[in-house]
């Protein structure tokens, strides 16, 4: 009986490690250009997304936008101090471009931005400027899956570059978190429940 409830602890702890696993995405290269409309970047290349990657290339692209910016920009949407914020919205999606991810043009996520969008200075060597662009996000894996995540943007630009609004992807990290289903949570309560019942009977016999 002491191992039937060894089984039953082990497959709850099994279910909740599995159910919250998380998709790491890297991502480098690429630009971002600032309008009145917010921030649009192009050319973002994906190195991997959760266990697939690749050596050299691009695995998949990244596409993303942001809503207008709400404080630290001038009236085109460019920053104009160490700080600023843009607004929710947009767009948030990656695409496969190789066999290994669903072959070229596969979406594996399509999302938007769920939270506002912060843009922060990191580091600042004469006309050199660093900064990071990081938000929630939410949507949608190639398989239905509804998730939320977090990214953070490394990019770097000129004060001459950034008064034309223009910037430069450096590296991107985003985590993708799939939300425990309900089912899970009510199968794993059920064991827990049926391992106690368990436990009493043997302590009572």
């Amino acid at each position: 009986m002491r191992r039937v409830l060894v089984l039953l602890a082990l497959l709850v702890v099994g279910l909740s490690v599995a159910a919250s696993a998380d998709t790491i995405v890297t991502n480098k290269f690429g630009s971002v250009f600032f309008t009145s409309s917010g921030i649009t970047s192009v050319g973002i290349q994906v190195q991997s997304f959760g266990s697939i990657s690749v050596s050299s290339g691009a695995l998949a692209s990244l596409q993303f936008s942001t809503g207008a910016c709400v404080s630290g920009c001038n009236s085109s949407g460019i920053p104009t101090g160490t700080s600023a914020m843009f607004a929710a919205g947009g767009v948030f999606d990656i695409v496969c471009k190789r066999k290994a991810c669903g072959g070229f043009g596969a979406p594996m996520f399509t999302g938007a931005f769920s939270g506002p969008v912060t843009w922060t200075e990191i580091s600042k060597n004469g006309q050199n400027l660093v900064f990071d662009l990081s938000g929630k996000i939410t949507g949608m894996l190639a398989n239905g899956a509804t998730v939320s995540g977090f990214t953070s943007q490394t990019i770097f630009t000129t004060t001459s570059q950034l008064a034309k609004g223009i910037a430069h992807i450096g590296t991107g990290t985003t985590t993708l978190v799939v939300p425990e289903p309900g089912t899970l949570g009510l199968l794993g309560t059920g064991l827990v429940g049926i391992a106690g019942m368990l436990r009493r009977k043997i302590f009572s016999a």
